[in-house]
């Protein structure tokens, strides 16, 4: 691999609206079935998840959570329900940061799994599906 000579000095790291670019482009490279599943799911980047969340996930250290689906699960949902706030998909910049910079994937394809995952997770697909549903994407 050729390596590319980048100017440190005044280089940044990836904002916030980066991360949206990344997120968006994730989105959009999904496979349309799994799209459809999520269709009304939003997508927000921030850097950390809030304090409280992390309290109720019992997590330490806000670099650990690198992204999170908010939203009532599938097997709570029923028609007779009020209308409520669509269901979240949360990506935390930072900790996907530190976690790009600790390896040696593509910033792209790391913000892809996370958004993959998120949204699989919810919808009781497998670890083998998401990574076939992956794969597809990042291809």
């Amino acid at each position: 691999m050729a390596s590319q000579h980048v100017d440190w000095r005044s280089a940044t790291a990836p904002s916030l609206a980066d991360f949206e670019g990344l997120a968006q482009e994730a989105w959009n490279k999904l496979p349309a079935e799994f799209r459809s599943l999520a269709d009304d799911v939003v997508i927000r980047v921030e850097d950390f998840a809030a304090d409280d969340v992390l309290d109720d996930m019992d997590i330490d250290d806000p670099f650990d959570l690198t992204g999170l689906y908010q939203g009532v699960s599938l097997d709570k949902q029923s028609v007779s329900d009020a209308p409520r706030e669509p269901d979240m998909v949360f990506l935390f910049r930072r900790p996907i940061l530190d976690e790009w910079a600790s390896g040696d994937e593509e910033l792209g394809h790391l913000v892809a799994h996370v958004l993959i995952h998120e949204i699989g997770h919810h919808f009781g697909f497998s670890d083998e599906d998401m990574e076939g549903i992956e794969a597809e994407a990042t291809a």
